[in-house]
């Protein structure tokens, strides 16, 4: 038997033998929690629903500081009176002179934050499952920021002014609108209006939406929410549209801490990942 022919057993016997995979070969700790994963259906139904809990009762747990929110309210509606862009008053005014528009805004403002943030999650979970997680993270980020602003800054919306003739459009046309209105009022706290998570909310739904869906008029529609949320906000005199720049800043807070944790936004991660990620031994196989 030749030296060639030797050497070629040799070569076979060594691949044929595994390898132990060393912790070397592992990835850390941290790349794994930073790579995306399939989400799992009920721990993203209770973390939603306890998120949630707990947004409502930290939010409501803020104390109700009514002389101080008033007096942000004046002082916020004084300084867009500086800038000559104090327009909630008028704005409010007339669509509530239109029936029919003003009501629909109020079943808006009260459903619509709800059912199309929802119905975004539910469609990335279905068809982005690789950006699910930090996609979903950035609204958890802007809402838990929020609350910040919410104990720091209270304030009253405009319909709670005192002497700023706007106008409760909830209580003037009777629908179920505000939880800050009526029957709802001790149900939630009246003074976190700063910032606005409509606002927060609807541009994250709509810049998602513009960022993943591939027909060309869903993308449009995409934007064109947000910018209805604003007006809806503004017309029933629930926000300022200060609030609304506030909103905005809490959603950039929330896509930079993003981008700091994945390296990148979330509309460039991949889109579908394994169903399954098989996790290699430590130790080497046993024949």
């Amino acid at each position: 038997m030749g030296d060639t022919t030797v050497t070629e057993l040799e070569d076979r016997t060594q691949a044929a033998v595994p390898h132990p995979v060393t912790a070397s070969d592992e990835p850390g700790l941290l790349h794994r929690l930073r790579a995306p994963r399939r989400p799992r259906l009920w721990f993203e139904i209770l973390l939603i629903a306890v998120s949630y809990w707990t947004y409502s009762l930290v939010r409501n747990a803020v104390p109700e500081q009514r002389g101080e929110a008033l007096r942000n309210a004046d002082w916020i509606w004084k300084a867009e009176q500086t800038l000559g862009l104090a327009v909630e008053q008028s704005f409010n005014q007339a669509v509530n002179s239109v029936t029919w528009l003003i009501v629909g805004m109020n079943y808006y403002y009260a459903t619509l934050h709800f059912v199309v943030t929802l119905g975004v999650l539910v469609w990335l979970y279905r068809s982005h499952p690789g950006r699910y997680a930090a996609t979903r993270t950035v609204l958890f980020a802007t809402t838990g920021v929020a609350l910040l602003g919410y104990y720091l800054y209270p304030l009253a919306p405009p319909r709670l002014m005192t002497g700023g003739n706007f106008i409760d459009t909830v209580l003037v046309h009777q629908t179920w609108g505000s939880m800050a209105s009526g029957d709802l009022k001790n149900m939630s706290n009246q003074y976190a209006a700063m910032p606005s998570m409509h606002i927060g909310w609807s541009l994250w739904c709509g810049l998602t939406i513009f960022a993943l869906a591939s027909l060309p008029w869903v993308r449009i529609l995409g934007l064109l929410y947000p910018v209805a949320t604003l007006v809806v906000i503004v017309a029933t005199a629930n926000h300022f549209w200060l609030d609304a720049v506030g909103g905005m800043l809490c959603l950039t807070f929330g896509y930079a801490l993003v981008w700091i944790w994945y390296g990148a936004l979330p509309h460039s991660l991949p889109k579908l990942v394994p169903a399954h990620t098989k996790r290699r031994s430590l130790l080497p196989k046993r024949g």
